[in-house]
Parts: structure tokens; C-alpha cells; sequence
């Protein structure tokens, strides 16, 4: 499936971060890890870009979609698939 591009900020010791991996996994999804436990200094960066601290943030070409819960709600009501689309 050609899809935007999808980028996720994460830690390795994340439970959601695994939650969201497998949620993208189960869609047949490539996306790009931006680990924080090998880049510390790409938080400052995923800082700016969401406005949150936490990890997983999940971004869908330009448009910030948030953390796993963010990402299973959209899924959740067909927006995923749709933003993926757009």
C-alpha cells in the first residue's frame, strides 16, 4: 500500500511504543523509527513538533496524529486509513 509517509519518535522500553509498532504492523505499514534511546538529543525535536513529552508520538506526513491511544482511536473510527490516503 503506498501511504504518506509515517514517522514515530519512541523509546525501546515504551509499552506503547510496542502497542503502536504492532498496530502499524497489523496494517502492512512502513514507517521510521526515530529512537530516542539511540538519539537522546532527537526529544528536543519531537518536543517541538508535538508540544508533548511522551513517548510515542506518531506523525502521518506533515499532520502530528499523537500517541497510541491518538493512533488506535483514529483507527478505530477509519481515519487512519483515510490520512493515510489524503
Amino acid at each position: 500500500m503506498n501511504h504518506k509517509p509515517i514517522v514515530m519518535y519512541s523509546t525501546s522500553y515504551c509499552p506503547y511504543c510496542v502497542a503502536a509498532r504492532n498496530l502499524l504492523r497489523s496494517k502492512d505499514l512502513t514507517w521510521t523509527e526515530v529512537s530516542l534511546d539511540a538519539e537522546p538529543d532527537k526529544r528536543a525535536e519531537m518536543m517541538s513538533r508535538s508540544g508533548r513529552h511522551t513517548v510515542p508520538q506518531v506523525f502521518i506526513g506533515d499532520t502530528h496524529v499523537g500517541g497510541f491511544d491518538d493512533l488506535n482511536a483514529l483507527d478505530q473510527e477509519g481515519g487512519l486509513d483515510r490520512l493515510l490516503r489524503a
